[in-house]
């Protein structure tokens, strides 16, 4: 074994050298070299010759393996790439939407929803696959479309009267809210630690809201409320998945139910709007829609769990534009809850 392992190792260490393995380090080669080739140990069981075509194959062996090693590495840091590009470009649009004014928020949702609208439907008929609905996935797309909707017009409602920073924060609580739903929705179990993180977020999101008899206690409740909302379609998201629907098919049917729905509202109380406010609104459905994208590519490369927890940089991006734009700052009470929470979807990360 000790011939075996000083080759395998000098193999990988030369590997190394050659920067095959990126910024591994070495320790970690031949950690995990030691563990491969521990299924090697019958190799010994032979003459010289036998054991040097084993050491041949190990050799050759441990190289695969690290090769796909190397490979998923790779796929997970562009799946993180991904995800911090969601977090950017969804904290893009609700400043947007911020800076398009004194708007009524069924106005402001609309144009959210039909700029998506429009880029899915152009991506699902330029692709060329038929748009096909099962009957009997047809009530799961309209639960989905209706927890979404009201997500985003409470979350809407909240940008528009919070910092930014905690509107954003509130409504990453979605995850959360989706761990309870699914006891209901996909008659999951959630284990007592599971529960023990979200009684701890929602500690956390109480330091956000700040109970008690202010103007803002209302609109933080709504923040909360969208949070809810999109836990619960989020939830419905999984379930359609594990019947097969695919993702454009979700984000369309999202997308325009959501647009029909605040139509009749937009039209009974439409504000004119400036150039500017139409621009930005533009702007607020673009960045949607390559947040939409990204987090879609993020989740094809690496999975939820190994990469959700880079979604709370939204909160970051958010508060660097809540400053540079709004000169707000996030109170030491909200910092105290952002730190809270996140820590709750870090321990969510590992827990099994």
């Amino acid at each position: 074994m000790g011939n075996l392992l000083s080759v395998s190792i000098e193999s990988a260490y030369l590997d190394w050298l050659a920067g095959e393995f990126g910024d591994i380090l070495l320790d970690e080669i031949v950690d995990v070299t030691k563990d491969l080739l521990k299924i090697e140990q019958n190799c010994f069981l032979g003459g010289k010759q036998y054991i040097k075509v084993r050491v041949a194959k190990c050799k050759e062996k441990v190289q695969n393996m690290w090769r796909e090693i190397i490979d998923m590495t790779g796929e997970k840091r562009k799946g993180i790439m991904y995800i911090l590009l969601a977090a950017f470009f969804f904290s893009l649009m609700t400043t947007f939407v911020r800076l398009s004014g004194d708007l009524p928020t069924m106005q402001k949702t609309l144009f959210r929803n039909l700029v998506a609208a429009v880029v899915s439907w152009i991506m699902l008929l330029s692709g060329g696959a038929k748009i096909e609905i099962k009957k009997g996935d047809v009530p799961d797309l309209i639960l989905r479309a209706t927890f979404g909707t009201m997500g985003l017009i409470c979350n809407f409602y909240a940008i528009d009267r919070l910092n930014i920073s905690d509107a954003n924060m509130l409504n990453k609580l979605s995850p959360f809210f989706a761990i309870l739903m699914s006891i209901f929705i996909l008659k999951e179990k959630a284990s007592k630690k599971e529960w023990l993180i979200v009684a701890v977020a929602f500690v956390g999101a109480l330091f956000v809201i700040k109970p008690g008899f202010n103007m803002a206690l209302g609109s933080a409740l709504m923040g909360t409320l969208g949070g809810f909302g999109a836990g619960v379609a989020y939830t419905f998201v999984r379930k359609l998945g594990k019947n097969g629907v695919r993702g454009p098919i979700i984000v369309m049917f999202f997308s325009t139910f959501s647009t029909l729905v605040c139509l009749p509202f937009f039209l009974m109380s439409y504000q004119p709007m400036t150039w500017k406010q139409l621009l930005f609104l533009l702007g607020a459905g673009l960045a949607a829609t390559g947040g939409q994208l990204s987090i879609t590519a993020a989740y094809t490369y690496a999975p939820a769990k190994e990469i959700s927890v880079y979604d709370y940089t939204q909160v970051i991006f958010a508060a660097i534009w809540g400053f540079c734009f709004f000169g707000q700052v996030p109170d030491v009470i909200s910092i105290v809850g952002y730190v809270i929470i996140i820590g709750a979807a870090v321990c969510r990360k590992y827990v099994k």
